[in-house]
């Protein structure tokens, strides 16, 4: 079985690494890296799970690889 996640990117933030819950209970995660090479999509998964309370492998990017809007797949 698994779920689903929709969130919110901002990349190359100051104000990262961090997991905001928005109020209509959307999540906007913010992280220090770049959108360069993947490397924003890496710290977003990583937070993501994190803040699940999962290990890394249980998330995975599913779509949105180019866009700040992402789908996740949470593995149970």
């Amino acid at each position: 079985m698994s779920d689903s996640v929709v969130v919110r990117v901002k990349p190359g933030s100051r104000k990262g690494p961090l997991v905001e819950v928005d109020p209509d209970g959307g999540l906007t995660i913010y992280v220090r890296e770049r959108a360069v090479d993947g490397k924003a999509n890496n710290a977003v998964t990583q937070l993501l799970a994190a803040h699940l309370q999962l290990p890394k492998s249980r998330v995975e990017l599913v779509s949105g690889t180019t866009s700040r809007t992402k789908r996740f797949r949470i593995v149970s």
